[in-house]
């Protein structure tokens, strides 16, 4: 047998008594005593006398290019110009978008609420057929028409106050039976123009279907004076024949 190694004993640590501090401010982490010249606690390494914290800033000041501390003056001029083209842009935006947010508005109006017919108080043609007063368009009766010899004819739907007009519904033809319909002229477009209180004037053409029954056709105008329908693209008027126009309907917001 070889002969064993020999193995240098291990050094042996001999634990190193700590002077007690009985007397001294206690630990704000741990309670121990400690002695006034210490800075950190001598059983947890905690800080004896530790610092003030900073008062939260407010939440504007969170928010670029408000989070920066100033210190003397610097960079307050380029905060003052980044607000100041901050609060140019967002009223130059408002200036812009309020025509269109007004719009959206009133039309999530016109969509919840309950249209009311609304009557003229006067209504004026430049033309009719004997037996065929323009007065048939108001009477709520669609066996009735108010007739003209041919396309061009107008008709002006005057109002006594200013109203929100939502919609308008047109019985085209000479009635809403399909026979009847079928036996006079019909106007497949209408020139519409609608004048408001303070004069502003709305046009659109509209295209009808040759069908019998009753069009809708949303408007959204807002403070309704007058209204003008002028007669265009005659079909069916054949000799003997004349463009009917049985009912127009008017709509105001409840």
């Amino acid at each position: 047998m070889l002969p064993a190694k020999p193995v240098a004993p291990r050094p042996v640590v001999r634990p190193v008594a700590v002077a007690e501090e009985g007397a001294g401010r206690p630990c704000p982490s741990c309670g121990t005593p400690n002695s006034p010249e210490r800075r950190f606690c001598r059983r947890c390494a905690a800080p004896l006398t530790p610092s003030a914290k900073a008062d939260p800033l407010p939440w504007w000041r969170t928010v670029w290019p408000f989070r920066r501390r100033v210190r003397a003056s610097s960079g307050r001029l380029v905060r003052l110009l980044v607000i100041l083209a901050v609060v140019a842009a967002l009223c130059a935006g408002a200036v812009l978008l309020l025509p269109a947010g007004r719009a959206l508005y009133e039309d999530t109006l016109d969509k919840l609420s309950d249209p009311k017919p609304m009557t003229p108080s006067h209504t004026v043609a430049t033309a009719e057929i004997p037996g065929h007063p323009v007065t048939n368009t108001t009477d709520g009766l669609a066996n009735r028409y108010w007739g003209v010899p041919g396309p061009g004819a107008s008709v002006t739907y005057t109002f006594g106050k200013p109203f929100r007009m939502v919609d308008m519904i047109i019985t085209n033809g000479a009635s809403k039976d399909p026979q009847e319909y079928a036996r006079e002229g019909r106007a497949l477009r209408m020139d519409l123009e609608v004048t408001t209180q303070n004069g502003d004037r709305h046009d659109k053409e509209l295209t009808l279907s040759d069908k019998a029954g009753t069009q809708t056709i949303v408007t959204g105008i807002s403070d309704v004076k007058t209204v003008r329908l002028v007669l265009r693209s005659a079909t069916g008027l054949t000799p003997g024949r004349h463009l009917a126009l049985a009912e127009v309907e008017f709509f105001q917001r409840s």
